[in-house]
């Protein structure tokens, strides 16, 4: 996919100006060539390498990001990288750098790299083998269509688990042979929840008629009301491979009818680099005395610990632990029972936390972690997910994007107790229409009028 692609293309790009780097300098420290010492050279030597490198990187990227079948394809496909990168040096060395130049340092420092490079990707991949076989941290995906799209598709992610998918397997109306059948696609809502899917791949002819394009509609239709990613794959694979405004996987043309500005990873990272230096600042400049008087307020006020960390959903629908200061007497209905108005298990110091929403201030570090952005959707306890997921079609979509410490709907006043669906949906329809049309700016309104604005205030407590 474009998102997912252009992301491993920066980090493959980055992760090898690391080896070439490491391998060259090593080499510099070893070599009887050149000294270490002599930083003139290693500069030249350094600007060299990597403007050689960016150069092969750009011309043979991405033909060879993603494997169809085994590592030593990726060995293959490294070697011819590395004859390029070798052509490439040679041409710029003649251009640009001294005749005096080491031929046998700069083969030495390539042999290096290659070989580093080689047994960096394998422990890569084997580790990353691993965390898949042990279903840690990934993604389980499945395919509807059992033709050759769909087969092609469970190569590429069973080849490539830097993509973070395990494969679960084909949703299709035959049974495959010697291949993982979950069921017809009739049954599909009740296979997501039985298997838990978060990504579902459809491949679909578009030039079948009305049936496929209703087919399509139901399918998308159920992945909202499960809060599930889908991705359109066109079996007429020709037809689109021209469209640039298409996704992309291999050679593979996907469309995502779920597009969202965050699905982009320049505005992806744009919105976790602004996450980090604010959060930093807030703990460095705020946290880093108030924690400690508010801590001592609260254990004087009531027994129980400082902070309250509850099972709450989070991106992709995953549970995290999130963090605030406790304002309630120590209960065993925390999980289940909203807080209300007059709740008599809030403390005299809580009522003035929640007034003041002082006892959201430990999400910091939750955003510091990567659980949570600054802005966006408020994380609902795991209960209020099963309840409302049941009675409002689009409610998990509102976990596509991570959650936020504050958020449109916050803003707009839609917090506090929710006595009645359609309180729910009116923080739904604001956290939908954050979701669709997020830019950087819209946070930074969004966290002026949390500090700033009236209505964020409104049912506090």
């Amino acid at each position: 996919m474009r998102s997912r692609e252009t992301e491993l293309l920066y980090i493959y790009l980055a992760f090898d100006l690391f080896l070439l780097n490491a391998a060259l300098l090593l080499t510099a420290w070893i070599s009887l060539d050149i000294s270490v010492r002599d930083y003139n050279s290693i500069i030249s030597y350094i600007l060299h390498g990597n403007l050689a490198w960016v150069i092969t990187y750009v011309a043979f990227s991405k033909k060879n990001l993603y494997l169809r079948d085994s590592f030593l394809h990726r060995i293959w496909r490294i070697s011819k990288r590395q004859v390029i990168f070798i052509v490439v040096s040679g041409a710029i060395a003649l251009i640009f750098l001294p005749e005096h130049i080491s031929r046998l340092f700069f083969f030495q420092y390539c042999l290096l790299f290659y070989i580093g490079k080689i047994i960096a990707y394998w422990l890569i991949y084997s580790y990353l083998k691993f965390k898949r076989s042990k279903r840690m941290n990934t993604t389980q995906v499945a395919v509807v269509g059992c033709g050759d799209t769909g087969n092609i598709l469970k190569d590429i992610i069973e080849s490539n688990p830097n993509l973070g998918y395990t494969f679960s397997g084909f949703v299709c109306s035959n049974t495959p042979e010697n291949e993982k059948y979950l069921g017809h696609p009739d049954n599909l809502e009740e296979l997501i929840d039985k298997h838990n899917i978060h990504v579902i791949f459809y491949t679909i002819s578009f030039f079948n008629g009305g049936n496929a394009e209703q087919r399509g509609k139901e399918v998308l239709k159920i992945c909202n009301r499960k809060g599930v990613r889908l991705k359109f794959v066109p079996t007429n694979q020709q037809w689109f491979r021209r469209r640039l405004n298409m996704e992309s996987m291999g050679d593979m043309v996907i469309i995502n009818p779920q597009e969202i500005p965050l699905d982009n990873v320049t505005l992806r990272l744009q919105k976790r680099a602004f996450d980090l230096l604010f959060s930093a600042l807030v703990t460095l400049l705020l946290l880093s005395w108030l924690f400690p008087i508010l801590a001592i307020i609260i254990k004087l006020n009531s027994k129980g610990p400082v902070f309250f960390a509850q099972n709450r959903t989070g991106i992709n629908n995953k549970t995290f632990k999130c963090l605030k200061f406790r304002s309630m007497k120590v209960n065993g209905s925390a999980d289940a029972k909203q807080a209300t108005a007059n709740d008599d298990r809030i403390t005299k110091v809580g009522r003035f936390l929640r007034k003041s929403n002082l006892d959201e201030l430990p999400q910091f570090l939750n955003v510091l972690a990567g659980n949570m952005s600054v802005v966006g959707p408020r994380p609902h306890m795991l209960k209020h997910t099963e309840e409302y997921s049941a009675l409002i079609d689009h409610y998990l979509i509102r976990h596509y994007v991570k959650p936020g410490i504050t958020g449109w709907a916050q803003v707009k006043g839609y917090r506090g107790e929710t006595q009645h669906v359609s309180s729910m949906e009116k923080r739904v329809n604001a956290d939908m229409e954050y979701i669709e049309n997020w830019t950087f700016t819209w946070d930074l309104k969004i966290i002026w009028l949390t500090v700033f604005g009236k209505k964020v205030w409104k049912n506090a407590g």
